[in-house]
């Protein structure tokens, strides 16, 4: 995967259009898991990005408003549905975590994880 895949994939990832059913946001929040290897898939594209950004000093507002809500909506997501009764994938909630310490790791320069 090279940088423009990786980031393309983050933005829409993370700013799913609303009628896009495979998006991991729209997913969590009609109550489904990911699709096998989404999150792997997620991870190499943000470790990606990570390795081209490192020594960036600014981002782009629609790239930071993925990643912000891969790394935050995500956990919400997860929660809430928790809470209505979902039934998750066991190692999702490690998953998300592995995202959100991913994408503090671009916001960074450092890698995190």
């Amino acid at each position: 995967m090279d940088y423009t895949t990786a980031h393309q994939l983050l933005l829409y990832q993370g700013n799913p259009p609303g009628t896009d059913a495979d998006a991991l946001l729209t997913r969590l929040k009609q109550g489904k898991p990911p699709i096998p290897g989404q999150v792997t898939t997620l991870l190499l594209a943000l470790k990606i990005v990570f390795e081209a950004l490192r020594d960036v000093d600014s981002f782009n507002r629609e790239l930071v408003y993925a990643l912000h809500s891969l790394a935050s909506d995500s956990r919400e997501l997860f929660v809430v549905g928790q809470r209505q009764g979902v039934t998750w994938p066991p190692l999702l909630d490690e998953d998300l975590t592995r995202i959100a310490i991913a994408v503090k790791s671009i916001f960074a320069g450092v890698w995190q994880g």
